[in-house]
């Protein structure tokens, strides 16, 4: 196949709708959710887009640092190679910018894998999941979603309830753990459940819980209708989540600290776990994501769809791979909830809680001129 020839790397920042508790104002008063866009051209004209999407209150990458590693590390590597050749492409970014405990930066790599998913998909002619290879699941052409309601003010989850109902949606998650008081993030779980009595409630802590308060309440919040519970500590608790996963109230899930194959193999060999809430804008891109879904279905383990607020491409990316995977329970990408820009027009706009995947080649996203305009 045609080699890449060409590299152009830009920053697009989306406006954010309503009020989520991780995105803060900038210096100008606006709140925004930052992205970097990269673009690759190959020896024919034809070109791929990725997309990153940092943000500091979940992650140690910033934009900035994504722009800088980027244009002075990465982006002299893709020059001259096969955009199929995922394996040597993470190779060669882990040399370049190496592993500590796990991938470094593994957000900025993300951007470099869909970029080269969607334009190898676009040389073949075949939507990026084509490109995973067998899956252990039936491939689906659309994904249920969940609604976020994350706020530790209750008038305003109240609101937010109301809202995700009123654009049809039926399954939520909802945000405990610090700031949040226990007794809080109880009376949310119980108001959430009495509002959607029958449909799927998953709490993610954002690791905002010690292992003691996490003992605590998980049982709380199974007893207050909660299906499963979302990275309650953070990833270095190695026995808190071992004693977790032994105390056996709820099913838990891993997010953070799950950035590649190699510590998702090891969790699950520690019993640290029920399953992963993935988001392969974390697991730096979509090939080591699949790696990871095989990782948890050859296991036996919950594989639950996630995401970081993600745009347009990084949706996409998502989304391809959640339905590949064969994800039926409610996904959280609440970039369409949360996100009032996109670039994509109306490919990935949700029919009440319904998102259709898009059917083009590769990430099967057309973006309008904006997207072109910012890169360097």
């Amino acid at each position: 196949m045609s080699k890449i020839t060409k590299v152009e790397i830009g920053r697009f920042d989306y406006a954010v709708a309503g009020e989520f508790k991780f995105f803060k104002p900038g210096p100008d008063g606006r709140v925004t959710r930052p992205s970097v866009l990269v673009r690759l051209t190959d020896a024919d004209g034809l070109q791929g887009w990725g997309q990153a999407v940092p943000v500091p209150s979940w992650t140690y990458e910033t934009v900035e640092s994504v722009l800088s590693t980027l244009r002075l590390y990465l982006a002299e590597l893709m020059l001259g190679r096969d955009p199929a050749d995922f394996a040597g492409l993470h190779a060669a970014m882990n040399t370049a910018i190496r592993p500590a405990f796990s991938v470094g930066q593994p957000l900025c790599k993300a951007a470099l894998d869909l970029a080269c998913h969607d334009l190898a998909g676009k040389q073949r002619g075949v939507p990026a999941w084509k490109l995973f290879g067998p899956g252990q699941a039936q491939p689906l052409s659309s994904l249920t979603l969940s609604w976020t309601v994350a706020s530790p003010k209750m008038e305003t989850a109240e609101r937010q309830l109301a809202e995700g109902r009123a654009r049809g949606y039926r399954n939520f998650n909802i945000k405990v753990g610090a700031p949040q008081s226990a007794e809080y993030d109880l009376e949310l779980a119980r108001k959430v459940r009495a509002f959607a009595p029958a449909d799927f409630l998953w709490a993610d802590a954002n690791t905002g819980y010690t292992t003691d308060q996490a003992l605590a309440i998980a049982p709380k919040l199974r007893d207050a209708g909660v299906d499963v519970l979302e990275s309650p500590l953070p990833p270095t608790q190695i026995r808190g989540y071992q004693s977790l996963k032994k105390l056996d109230a709820l099913p838990i899930l891993m997010d953070e600290g799950i950035l590649s194959p190699a510590e998702s193999e090891e969790f699950m060999a520690l019993g640290m776990m029920d399953g992963i809430a993935m988001k392969p804008a974390r697991n730096a891109g979509l090939w080591p994501s699949v790696q990871i879904v095989n990782q948890l279905h050859s296991h036996g383990l919950m594989v639950l769809g996630s995401g970081l607020t993600d745009p347009d491409l990084s949706l996409s990316a998502a989304s391809q791979l959640f339905a590949w995977a064969g994800i039926s329970k409610p996904c959280a990408l609440n970039g369409p909830q949360f996100l009032a820009d996109k670039l994509s027009g109306e490919t990935l706009v949700p029919k009440a809680d319904t998102l259709a995947l898009p059917t083009a080649p590769g990430l099967g996203l057309t973006l309008d001129p904006r997207a072109e305009a910012c890169l360097k």
